[in-house]
């Protein structure tokens, strides 16, 4: 920051990284985006890829979870399947992703934005809004100027980069974060809203997908200017409730709040194969095994889930989701898995599968979760047995004790595709 508006250094650090704005000073309203925060985290812990092209996901059936900015010069984007991201740039290093890692660091940065406002709101495991307002007293300092000793602060503490959108509603908030990406900071006002949008395709606008882009412009709108020039019963007409949407976020009117408080919908895992499967001997021990990491998350975050939900996908990219509800909710895996199993053994008819997930949803407390079976005495063995198992695995890793499901199978047992990951789902 600087006090001379002809000064190219901050007067304070000597900087030339300045940002000049007429509301800088009232703005408190932020979204802050780590940059490529996988590909950032393992780059973070290995020296030796800093400058190299590096891609979070893998497998020849699996996408790209993330990409560093180097391999994003060549073209590779997230979601995009590995095999074109590995055409676009054969000289990346690619490596799986390891969420237990990626989900501790982002818990690290959010519990340091949690020391600038209890007004946080997370919406993934590596970007929250912020709301700033009131805190002047606290932090002595402008929402603006607390913002950029916080990106000081991520830099030298964690060791990965963020970027922050600074404007006065969401919408433009986190449209501002990807503006300079990575290190960036841009701030969006509110008398130049309209002016920012004008030019701005539909494609930008909240809730505005693939779907409902191909039908605006179908219509004939392309570029937000078109949906500013149109009265707002125009819209709804044609769009119904998304019309008012388009109407008022087109013109930067956005009145959600920051909730601090998100609840989790579901917490599942799944894979993507190197080559399809169908047979039981093949799906089981997968099974078992994300079972087990989703069991690993609802222990460690002290819930449990009611109903368990099993995934597939077909040869030909066809989903289906098969779902069962629990006498009582449960956080153990023996239950997720033999609960998947018996979904899972009435889907076996020879259907090849290029993907297989299990989880759980109707999220609670984990008080009431998995009573004694008094008619089922081999079940409550079982979770003894799994108990004994936890116990040694906090203690000596989590390898340290395998079943008879995962061990030697091939390496079945163990998804190690980079395209498998732990699902973390929440309420909008």
């Amino acid at each position: 920051m600087q006090r001379s508006a002809e000064s190219r250094r901050c007067y304070a650090c000597g900087s030339p990284r300045l940002l000049r704005h007429k509301e800088l000073y009232k703005l408190s309203l932020a979204h802050i985006d780590c940059d490529a925060f996988y590909a950032a985290v393992e780059k973070r812990d290995n020296p030796e890829l800093l400058d190299k092209p590096l891609i979070i996901g893998g497998g020849t059936r699996g996408v790209v979870s993330t990409a560093c900015y180097l391999a994003r010069i060549h073209g590779v984007r997230s979601a995009m399947p590995m095999f074109k991201a590995l055409e676009a740039c054969p000289q990346a290093v690619v490596i799986p992703p390891n969420m237990e890692k990626y989900s501790k660091v982002g818990r690290e940065v959010r519990q340091l934005m949690r020391e600038l406002t209890p007004a946080v709101e997370p919406l993934s495991i590596d970007e929250a809004f912020l709301d700033l307002s009131g805190t002047e007293n606290l932090h002595k300092a402008p929402a603006s100027f607390v913002l950029a000793k916080f990106v000081q602060r991520i830099e030298k503490e964690i060791g990965i980069t963020i970027s922050v959108g600074l404007s006065y509603c969401k919408f433009l908030a986190k449209i501002a974060s990807d503006l300079n990406k990575p290190r960036g900071f841009a701030v969006i006002g509110e008398e130049e809203a309209l002016t920012f949008l004008r030019d701005k395709p539909v494609s930008i606008i909240w809730g505005v997908g693939k779907a409902l882009t191909a039908k605006l412009n179908s219509d004939g709108i392309r570029t937000i200017e078109q949906l500013q020039s149109t009265e707002e019963n125009v819209l709804m007409k044609s769009y119904g409730v998304m019309g008012q949407r388009l109407y008022r976020l087109s013109r930067g009117q956005d009145t959600r709040r920051v909730e601090p408080e998100h609840e989790m919908k579901s917490i599942s895992a799944e894979t993507t194969f190197n080559h399809d499967l169908s047979s039981s001997d093949d799906l089981v021990p997968v099974l078992r095994a994300l079972s087990e990491k989703v069991s690993h998350r609802l222990k460690n975050g002290e819930i449990a889930g009611h109903t368990v939900v099993l995934k597939l996908k077909t040869q030909d990219f066809k989903s289906r989701t098969r779902n069962r509800q629990l006498s009582s909710p449960t956080q153990l895996a023996d239950r997720i898995f033999h609960t998947g199993l018996s979904l899972l053994e009435k889907e076996l008819d020879g259907t090849k599968f290029r993907l297989l997930g299990i989880g759980v949803s109707d999220l609670s407390g984990n008080e009431r979760a998995d009573p004694p079976d008094l008619v089922d005495i081999e079940a409550t063995r079982r979770a003894k047995a799994e108990n004994a198992m936890d116990f040694l695995r906090n203690k000596f890793g989590q390898k340290a004790v395998e079943t008879g499901y995962t061990f030697g199978k091939s390496g079945l047992g163990r998804p190690q595709t980079p395209s498998e990951h732990v699902k973390r789902e929440e309420k909008d």
